[in-house]
């Protein structure tokens, strides 16, 4: 379920049993009422579709092309050549031997920014955070920072550093991946964030997470990296979101989402977006307990080429349902699978059990539908799955679906 009650939108609570996963409420917004709605949560043994992935560029470019109402876009900041004909920056702005924390929030605060979007007919209702992608005047966030005002026409800003606002709309977002790109024309002179790689990452890396957790604008909280590749779900059965998470002990908390994750060469790593909970907290709500989980700075990447081109998300989809609860870790279960679709077309059938995918350990439901979302509409997959007590092996070829 989405973030908060009144006031700011902070990274979504989630996990897997043990830790509790009661939504995480905010603090309460200056101008009133906040976000409101459901949380990252575990989705116990609902069946979800194994619809997964997209496709990708990285890079910047000189050229910038936006196209416009008279072009073939439907929204302002569209970019017809994605990524690449955007001045994205990836070069580390320190060196290892700088790699302190303060140097870090030195370089990253002038390119992060706090969002403050309309909830329920209030302007500024949700506020979370996010970070600058390009010279363009292209933000990164998370989709549930934005998602009401978006799908409402509201009012979005950006602050940044200093307090100066910009209008903003939305280019774009995935709901699946929980990206979402955000334009603001005025606001081309704030400075790119460097795009690093999430898996370079070393467990007990130091990291940095900035943002406006509690509405604080510009807080830095410093950890390290706890995990990789943690498998996590997010939303309720109806609308879920799947990350390969990057896990961290940094603080993070309601109106953190949305804000760069940050290794110490000052490169964004991932985006924050989750947390677990233990319940209790601020006035009662939850809040951090050291287990927060960001989205890898690949898969915005990915997410955020598709949407600068074409204004939407692709994500694959084999056309079967998995089970996700009540897994011993031997595998994933398959439910059942849709006639015609990549699955049936590749011999799968309800009650296999996927065991490997590119022979790859696969443990339950979740692990399988993140790994597959790790790869590309058009991919050819090795599913290896028992049945009947034999092991097989099935290459499936993943279609794609808008989300």
């Amino acid at each position: 379920m989405p973030l908060g009650s009144p006031g700011a939108i902070g990274p979504r609570p989630t996990w897997t049993p043990p830790p509790s996963t009661t939504p995480l409420p905010a603090e309460p917004a200056p101008a009133g009422a906040g976000r409101r709605g459901g949380g990252w949560r575990w989705t116990g043994a609902a069946l979800m579709a194994l619809i997964l992935g997209g496709a990708g560029g990285i890079g910047g470019a000189a050229v910038y092309d936006r196209l416009d109402d008279e072009g073939d876009a439907d929204s302002p900041g569209q970019v017809a050549g994605g990524l690449d004909q955007v001045d994205t920056v990836s070069l580390p702005p320190l060196e290892a031997d700088d790699g302190t924390v303060a140097n870090v929030a030195a370089e990253l605060l002038p390119s992060t920014v706090q969002i403050s979007a309309e909830y329920e007919g209030e302007e500024g209702g949700a506020t979370g955070s996010g970070f600058v992608l390009d010279a363009q005047g292209h933000i990164i966030t998370n989709n549930h920072v934005v998602e009401q005002a978006a799908e409402d026409d509201g009012a979005i800003e950006i602050v940044d550093q200093d307090g100066n606002r910009y209008d903003a709309t939305v280019v774009g977002r995935s709901p699946v991946y929980d990206i979402a790109v955000l334009y603001s024309e005025d606001a081309t002179e704030l400075r790119p964030a460097s795009l690093g790689a999430s898996k370079a990452l070393r467990i007990g890396e130091g990291v940095v997470a900035i943002g406006s957790p509690l509405g604080l604008s510009s807080t830095v909280t410093a950890g390290i990296v706890s995990a990789v590749d943690r498998p996590v779900t997010t939303g309720d059965a109806d609308a879920s979101s799947y990350i390969n998470a990057v896990q961290t002990d940094a603080a993070i908390n309601p109106g953190n989402s949305g804000g760069p994750l940050v290794n110490l060469l000052g490169q964004v790593v991932g985006v924050n977006s989750a947390i677990a909970t233990a319940g209790g907290g601020i006035g009662g709500e939850a809040g951090n307990i050291g287990v927060g989980f960001a989205i890898p700075i690949e898969q915005v990447r990915v997410t955020a080429d598709q949407i600068l081109e074409t204004g939407e998300a692709r994500y694959p989809v084999i056309g079967a349902k998995v089970q996700t609860g009540g897994s011993d870790g031997d595998g994933a279960l398959i439910d059942s699978v849709v006639d015609g679709q990549p699955a049936e077309e590749a011999g799968l059938e309800e009650g296999d059990l996927v065991v490997e995918l590119e022979g790859e350990r696969v443990t339950d439901g979740i692990a399988l539908i993140v790994a597959i979302r790790s790869h590309q509409p058009g991919e050819t997959l090795a599913f290896t799955v028992e049945r009947d007590g034999d092991e097989r092996v099935f290459d499936v070829t993943l279609d794609s679906e808008v989300g």
